[in-house]
């Protein structure tokens, strides 16, 4: 008796010390990102399935973007964050300094249907070795269609005052704004930047816009953008394709958007340089940037960046994702803003005054 009763301690220990194993193996995570609806899509698709998977607990926080935070975490040495979702300029730039790890492409999931993921990802969501792509998002241009007789189809017709009379409504901000203006002078997509990095080819972009300037309604925030088409205030408008689905969708608005000359970019995982939870950051950023994570992103408008992921899109939301018309537009180049940005937004900010 007393023999199996220290036989039944034994196992009873032995259980508690499994327990007690697995919660030390179970780790907390903390990763960043934009909030908002697409945080949401995030936290319903990618960060819940993750904790349910793996036991992980996942702090997810928000942050307003840039690699100021980034930068000052990894030269203290303090790192508070271990992942985050980080726009293609600013991936650039951090990868460049040295600010995040690099992420080995032989940790990624093969996709749903067995593609390997080298295959598998789209190569600009692959393009930078610090990071992940998760989403293709684009800037284009919406108009209502109650308000035009004829239907805009082309980056040439933002620009055509004759044939579309009316206040257009853009950013306050060059980016876009001048690949555009080129791209509606006969410039090829794919010369774009080439062009746009010469004098000549600056000249060209804002005479350009000279020719719509007194038709131009400025604003500042994405978020104006849906507002001032449905006021009237403009008949088209520039804004993220995400923007004015949601407008179409939840509040049933008449409006359409034009994909031809959109720019399109790129948000990825990003891990901070020096977490000292660097495989539970790996293992995370594969799991999450997985066919079925990724194809939830349908929920907000935002292309999946993974050939696997087409085939678990709603029909009905395929058309209105920047990942089904790549074909049709520009990829947004980060090198470049990062070259001209300043002296770009200096010439601009001038001209607006003018």
């Amino acid at each position: 008796m007393q023999m199996k009763r220290s036989f039944c301690a034994a196992l009873l220990s032995c259980g508690l010390m499994a327990g007690l194993s697995s919660a030390a193996a179970a780790e907390t995570l903390t990763a960043v990102s934009f909030g908002g609806a697409y945080g949401a899509a995030q936290q319903k698709h990618q960060i819940d399935p993750y904790e349910a998977k793996t036991g992980n607990k996942v702090l997810f926080q928000n942050y307003t973007g840039g690699v100021a935070e980034i930068k000052a975490q990894v030269e203290s040495g303090n790192i508070q964050w271990d992942v985050v979702d980080i726009e293609t300029i600013d991936l650039e730039r951090a990868c460049s300094e040295g600010l995040l790890e690099v992420i080995p492409r032989d940790i990624l999931l093969a996709g749903a249907d067995g593609t390997p993921a080298a295959q598998d990802f789209f190569p600009d969501a692959l393009s930078n070795e610090c990071g992940v792509g998760e989403i293709l998002w684009s800037t284009v241009y919406g108009y209502n269609k109650d308000a035009l007789k004829t239907a805009p189809t082309s980056i040439k017709d933002l620009f055509d005052l004759q044939k579309f009379p009316g206040k257009r409504g853009l950013r306050k901000k060059p980016q876009v704004t001048l690949e555009w203006a080129l791209m509606a002078d006969g410039v090829a997509p794919a010369d774009v930047y080439k062009v746009l990095a010469t004098p000549e080819g600056q000249d060209r972009a804002f005479a350009k816009l000279d020719s719509i300037k007194p038709q131009i309604v400025w604003f500042d925030s994405w978020s104006q953008a849906p507002g001032l088409l449905d006021a009237g205030s403009v008949v088209m408008v520039q804004s993220t394709n995400g923007r004015l689905y949601k407008v179409m969708v939840d509040d049933d608005k008449p409006f359409d958007i034009v994909w031809d000359g959109h720019v399109y970019d790129l948000d990825a995982w990003g891990i901070v340089k020096g977490t000292p939870k660097l495989k539970t950051a790996l293992d995370f950023v594969a799991f999450t940037t997985s066919t079925q994570a990724l194809a939830g992103f349908q929920d907000v408008a935002y292309g999946p960046p993974r050939h696997s992921s087409q085939a678990l899109l709603d029909p009905e939301v395929k058309p209105y994702l920047p990942s089904t018309h790549v074909d049709e537009g520009l990829r947004a180049d980060g090198n470049f803003w990062s070259d001209y940005g300043e002296a770009l937004g200096e010439r601009f900010n001038q001209w607006l005054l003018k």
